[in-house]
């Protein structure tokens, strides 16, 4: 029996339990909460050979989420709620006795900051307590840092430089709509772009740099640097990195609208008064803006998310292109979900299932590229996310 309990009901929890359900022989039991169960209902009335529990939960309450670890006794919790909630819930966990898996690094409720010091600070207390926690276990973070894990173990001796590239090359035919939580990407999309290089840390203003690069499959499409937190771990972990950057694309009208948005205060992280109550303007707009979660059934195209990477190996200087394409489409048939959903969250049930299985089962606090990476690849490709290799080609960056 392997007792799992995921916590959140977008659309990354959708492909993430279906994908569990999917392999019932691990996932025997599982449960999912969130603060709202109807939510939760609608999921799991979606799975239709394997019974899935669900609950209500409000994340941001140790107590409440004591109560129910009490009640359901899981071997693992995989939190696929808000970035804001990754302590309450790591805490839950440490006061109760269970390990923890999370995609995205916690982040203040009032301030758009981006690290993972304060999920690194718990890694005394889980190595303790005989518990894991693993941190940013989705694509990127998650794919990307086993992407580079792998490639540090066969095909370079010293990784040099390190890009990953992130294209949504679909159409979901929104005037404008975000691929997950509208109030998290657009505030880490409107922070200062962030990279390595020379062990400084360099920013730039907000999407200022950018430049076109080819995607398999997809064509050329503009890339913007933005900061985005493996960055912060895969420098630490691979100390022969000189320089790290993130890139991802937009489309010109994506940006126009962002642009308006910005300029009226729109995407504000701030309360603002109205009406003699307090609002957050982002939470405001997340509110009137298309629910990720419900672009599956008209998305098409695909995604292409991967790493660039030169270093050396055996003396000669090399390049290696490691990445995912993902369709829409082929998303939405297996799990009613869009792409973007899908490389989310099947990376989430990889990395649980691992962790059951005892394969990346260790007490203390880490970031998956420190876990192996060769069972994680395996399962990639028999999970639905196959990648592909280009050696020594040309990387544009």
């Amino acid at each position: 029996m392997s007792r799992i309990l995921v916590i959140g009901a977008g659309g990354v929890s959708t492909v993430a339990v279906k994908k569990m359900a999917m392999n019932a022989d691990v996932f025997t039991d599982i449960m999912l909460a969130s603060r709202t169960k109807s939510k939760c209902d609608r999921i799991a009335a979606g799975i239709g050979d394997v019974a899935v529990r669900t609950a209500q939960v409000d994340a941001d309450n140790v107590g409440e989420l004591l109560e129910l670890f009490e009640s359901f006794r899981p071997e693992l919790v995989v939190n696929l709620a808000l970035p804001y909630q990754d302590l309450s819930i790591m805490d839950a966990c440490l006061a109760y006795g269970v390990s923890y898996l999370d995609t995205a690094n916690y982040e203040p409720l009032d301030e758009a900051r981006y690290e993972y010091g304060w999920q690194w600070a718990y890694r005394d207390r889980f190595k303790k307590a005989g518990l894991t926690a693993i941190l940013g276990c989705g694509f990127d973070p998650g794919v990307t840092g086993v992407f580079t894990a792998y490639a540090a173990k066969y095909h370079f001796d010293r990784i040099h430089s390190l890009d990953i590239v992130d294209c949504n090359g679909g159409d979901h035919h929104k005037a404008f709509a975000t691929n997950f939580n509208p109030e998290i990407n657009i505030r880490e999309i409107t922070q200062k772009g962030r990279y390595f290089e020379n062990g400084e840390w360099l920013e730039t203003e907000p999407l200022s740099v950018h430049k076109p690069l080819t995607y398999p499959g997809i064509g050329a499409r503009e890339s913007y640097l933005m900061y985005h937190e493996e960055l912060e771990s895969l420098v630490r972990n691979f100390p022969t990195i000189r320089r790290a950057r993130f890139w991802m694309t937009f489309g010109q009208e994506y940006l126009t609208h962002l642009r308006v948005m910005r300029n009226i205060g729109m995407t504000g992280i701030k309360p603002v008064m109205y009406k003699g109550m307090e609002i957050v303007p982002v939470q405001f707009l997340k509110a009137v803006l298309p629910d990720p979660g419900e672009l599956g059934a008209d998305y098409t195209g695909e995604t292409s998310i991967g790493c660039r990477i030169r270093g050396i190996n055996d003396g000669l200087e090399r390049t290696y292109y490691i990445y995912n394409n993902c369709s829409h489409q082929a998303a939405y048939r297996e799990t009613g979900a869009q792409g973007v959903s899908y490389t989310t969250g099947v990376p989430a049930m990889i990395g649980a299932k691992l962790f059951l299985q005892g394969v990346w089962k260790r007490p203390g606090v880490w970031n998956v590229e420190e876990l192996k990476p060769d069972p994680f690849m395996r399962e990639l490709e028999e999970q639905g996310l196959p990648w592909n290799e280009v050696y020594d080609g040309e990387l544009e960056l």
